[in-house]
């Protein structure tokens, strides 16, 4: 059974119950729709592009902020056999013209929001046949979604679709180059909604609070446990620590998974008073994830001081393996905070050292994974691929260590380890450690040119609002707990640029910071 199969599961088994909420508080919008009426309307879309010749390995662009279009739409794409390419909804048009280059795409699904930044570069797409557009204002040439659903079949299609047929071509969101396309399948789909639903053990009663964006195989990862279960999910724009605390409650939410300045936001609200948790029913919330970063110590303890019953958990994973979930931490292991966790459910784990060898326990190594969620490969890349896949092993890019308990923890990412005067300095590990200062709200570290070291370790550090932090302050924090190699050379005071998944970007840094002399002596 793929996933396109387990929605029409649910529209049997469950037909009149709400599947979806859709939950806009700034507009003062609430949507929802049943099971029966999201299968109806992911069928009429794909009648829809059958209709117009879109079948079986075509590509069709997906640009569409969350919402529950944005599923109907990938569902129905799905369902004819072409392949659905969501974008970052923060793609310049001149990244949608890359990506709709790269995939030769032949439609485009499309929300009012990117109107502008597709028209400019409309003419530049020749291989784009058919436009579908989700809003108010319908451009020339294009359908509008509404119409297009009114008008297609709601029968479901005949199309045949195999657990090693592609159907996913995602664009990696571009923190260290230009977006690589990566090609996922169906039993790479499946095997992301089992691992899901195993780690957090979703069932048809629970209530998942989804905000990160959808078109990240995290979000919709995460939610799969949630469609292998039937459960229902509320699709939530505002990330403020209020609207997430009144989904909650409204909504009798049981799962949410947050991104590390989201919490960041909540616990800072909630010292300053701005937030107090008893004005809110939460009883129902079980568990708090979090995922696509590296997570403080700290921060999750500082969670659990205000929320000490509420389960944790944490997941490691990437788009090359299906979204999230190869290495897991486990609710029955936050003992374990700060490590990524063990192998996930149906994933094996290795750590190697360059030539492919494991690495002796203890010692750094990249992360190299096997499973049913690594993907087909890169699209149009053979030589990236047989980079990344040897001998059915992915090999991540994520250096880590594992202890003698076998929990892995990240040191960093293998590309931005800083090598200064010889030694290798891994940025997470200095990033904790500046983390813990009372006044940092968000912290990167990154490796700056230098002409005797080779690079400098450099630290851009966010202060929390209504605090003020000299470099004296953090040159003496870090004299404290870092031997001297690791301490910064350099630092920096300003925002912390993270992606929608909450990565931090650091060529961005790199490239603001670099040749400025702002620095202290150590």
């Amino acid at each position: 059974m793929n996933i396109a199969d387990l929605l029409a599961r649910n529209a049997g088994l469950y037909p009149e119950e709400v599947a979806l909420v859709e939950l806009n508080p700034a507009e003062g919008l609430r949507r929802e729709i049943t099971w029966r009426k999201f299968d109806e309307r992911a069928n009429r879309i794909a009648n829809a592009l059958l209709d117009r010749g879109i079948g079986k390995g075509d590509k069709v662009i997906h640009l569409m902020r969350n919402s529950t279009n944005w599923l109907e739409a990938y569902f129905g794409i799905i369902r004819t056999g072409a392949w659905v390419a969501p974008l970052n909804f923060r793609f310049t048009s001149g990244e949608i013209k890359y990506c709709a280059d790269i995939a030769e795409a032949r439609a485009m699904i499309l929300g009012e929001e990117f109107r502008e930044r597709v028209e400019s570069i409309r003419s530049q797409l020749p291989t784009i046949e058919h436009y579908i557009f989700a809003g108010q204002g319908l451009p020339q040439g294009m359908a509008g979604f509404e119409d297009v659903i009114g008008k297609a079949s709601l029968e479901p299609v005949k199309v045949v679709l195999n657990a090693d047929d592609e159907c996913g071509l995602y664009f990696t969101s571009g923190t260290t180059g230009a977006p690589k396309p990566i090609l996922l399948t169906h039993r790479n789909m499946e095997a992301a909604a089992k691992t899901e639903r195993a780690h957090h053990h979703q069932e048809h009663d629970d209530v998942f609070i989804l905000i990160p964006p959808l078109y990240h195989c995290g979000a919709k990862m995460h939610w799969f446990g949630s469609l292998l279960a039937g459960g229902r999910a509320v699709l939530l724009t505002g990330v403020d620590p209020e609207s997430i605390f009144r989904a909650v409650q409204k909504e009798r939410g049981t799962i949410v998974w947050l991104l590390v300045p989201w919490v960041q936001d909540i616990l800072g609200a909630l010292d300053r008073g701005e937030l107090r948790k008893g004005d809110y029913d939460l009883s129902r919330w079980r568990l708090m994830h979090i995922g696509a970063q590296p997570v403080p110590p700290q921060l999750i303890r500082r969670w659990k001081s205000y929320f000490p019953h509420m389960q944790y958990d944490t997941n490691y994973g990437l788009s090359e393996a299906s979204g999230p979930g190869c290495v897991h931490l486990g609710v029955e292991n936050e003992h374990k905070v700060g490590a990524i966790g063990k192998a996930g459910f149906g994933w094996q784990t290795r750590i190697v050292d360059e030539n492919g060898a494991d690495v002796p326990k203890g010692e750094a190594g990249e992360l190299i994974v096997k499973g049913d969620g690594i993907m087909k490969e890169y699209y149009m890349n053979p030589e990236k691929t047989a980079e990344t896949i040897r001998d059915g092993w992915l090999y991540t890019g994520d250096m880590v260590r594992e202890d003698e308990e076998g929990f892995i923890y990240i040191v960093d990412r293998k590309k931005d380890v800083i090598i200064s005067g010889g030694e290798n300095i891994y940025p997470v590990e200095v990033e904790e450690v500046i983390g813990r200062h009372p006044k940092v709200h968000d912290v990167a570290v990154i490796g700056l040119p230098e002409e005797r070291l080779g690079e400098v370790i450099a630290a851009v550090v966010m202060v929390k609002p209504g605090e003020v932090l000299t470099r004296k302050e953090v040159n003496e924090f870090c004299g404290e707990q870092l031997p001297k190699y690791k301490r910064p050379r350099q630092v920096f005071f300003g925002e912390v640029p993270r992606n929608p998944t909450g990565k931090i970007e650091k060529p961005k840094l790199r490239e603001k910071y670099a040749g400025m002399k702002e620095s202290f002596r150590l």
